[in-house]
């Protein structure tokens, strides 16, 4: 959500997004990464797809506070966390984030902590988990982002034990990717689209993970463009596309509140991390070394004491269809959302676990909050807290509210794939 200052001159107001903010997409390729996108074939145990914590019925996220995914069973709110043997695990550590615009030619960051983002760290072109071993030839942001799905336990991969695709992946992250491309090639409809959509690939054989990730991305890119919302009508010229609740909510988002000190820009995102100080709970998303059921945001991927508990400013567009809201979905309610920008110490001193909304899973019961029984990292993030907001009334955060669902697509009902009715490996769709 948006990191609310204190009261300034108001805030300039955006250019307009339209279709020359975004790279070119071939859509053959697209068509393609349609089919991959719905298909369980991607996962280890071919049981989770991309759209399975990712689909349009709920603004391309879940419902969740946390994401359910290997082992999970069902869709969105209706998704359970499985039984016996097959159960989860553990829950995905991480609110699923929206994937609205992310084919922006402006985009340059992508996860909660920044994880993926275009760099040439490793002369690859990007900066991700994978390191020197991301594979070259990918031909986007969103492209690179597509691969690491597959490769987590909790998500798509499956346990160490369960599958091939796991399995390598233990020994190292970039092996399952090759078993999974194979999977996909040996399909022969599979085979076929894609020696038809990329000039490069003259047989089945010569498809590899690249493809796949570059065939989602082009999905992605053009199926989840949304800037038709009332305020992106407003922006271009409709001055009465706004309703008389809505215009306030602007005028405090770009003057009063200060939303737009972050949430910046035609894509309302400055892409940077900031410490919103969120209640934590669940297995938290540590690193190597850490041993508590932490989530040190940034500091995850930087090292730099300075971001400990920073998350990235997400992009706005379609956010009421989105919730819960945050990184790990502390709050269902966009308007709880606002409040904890205004005055983060109180709400987090006030929060209680049913302001959050997770699956029932006994077995995990002991872990959800397991991290409020240490004081000293309370503490800690309690102290990286971004400073209180402007005092606002109730009317005042009604009319913000307002404004944001002001931001939802007026034809996300009219897709331009949509959802297919079935896909190449046979598995079921959801």
């Amino acid at each position: 959500m948006f990191t609310v200052v204190m009261a300034q001159a108001a805030l300039a107001e955006p250019a307009p997004l339209t279709e020359a903010d975004f790279a070119s997409v071939d859509k053959d390729q697209a068509a393609l990464g349609q089919l991959l996108f719905y298909d369980k074939i991607l996962s280890g145990n071919r049981n989770i797809s991309c759209a399975t914590c990712h689909h349009p019925k709920f603004g391309t996220s879940d419902g969740w506070s946390l994401g359910i995914g290997e082992g999970g069973v069902g869709l969105g709110p209706d998704r359970n966390a499985g039984q016996d043997h097959s159960r989860i695990e553990k829950r995905v550590p991480r609110n699923a984030p929206a994937l609205w615009n992310l084919g922006a030619r402006d985009v340059h960051t992508l996860m909660h902590d920044g994880r993926v983002s275009i760099a040439d760290t490793y002369e690859n072109g990007f900066n991700t988990p994978a390191e020197e071993w991301l594979p070259n030839g990918l031909n986007s942001l969103l492209a690179a982002q597509a691969l690491f799905p597959l490769t987590s336990e909790a998500e798509m991969a499956g346990g160490s034990h369960e599958n091939e695709v796991s399995g390598a992946v233990n020994d190292r992250i970039d092996k399952g990717w090759p078993i999974v491309a194979k999977r996909v090639r040996a399909i022969p409809e599979y085979g076929r689209r894609f020696v038809e959509a990329f000039d490069h690939i003259d047989a089945p054989e010569q498809v590899t993970i690249v493809d796949v990730a570059n065939a989602l991305a082009a999905f992605q890119a053009l199926e989840f463009r949304s800037f038709d919302s009332p305020f992106d009508l407003y922006l271009g010229g409709a001055v009465d596309a706004l309703d008389a609740s809505q215009e306030r909510g602007l005028d405090l988002f770009y003057g009063k509140a200060g939303c737009a000190s972050c949430h910046s820009g035609p894509l309302l995102s400055d892409q940077q991390f900031h410490a919103l100080g969120l209640p934590p709970f669940g297995p938290g998303r540590t690193r190597r070394f850490d041993l508590i059921a932490r989530d040190v945001g940034r500091m995850g991927e930087s090292d730099r004491l300075e971001d400990a508990y920073r998350f990235r400013t997400p992009m706005l567009r379609n956010v009421a269809l989105t919730a819960p809201y945050g990184h790990n979905g502390a709050y269902q309610d966009l308007a709880d959302m606002i409040r904890h920008h205004l005055d983060p110490e109180g709400m987090f001193d006030r929060w209680t676990p049913a302001k959050a909304k997770l699956p029932d899973a006994p077995w995990l019961h002991q872990v959800d909050y397991v991290i409020w029984q240490d004081r000293a990292e309370i503490a800690r993030q309690r102290r990286n807290v971004a400073a209180s907001g402007p005092p606002l009334s109730e009317a005042e955060i009604a009319d913000l509210t307002a404004f944001l669902h002001a931001l939802t697509g007026t034809s996300l009902d009219r897709p331009m794939f949509g959802v297919p009715e079935k896909v190449p490996s046979g598995l079921p769709v959801d």
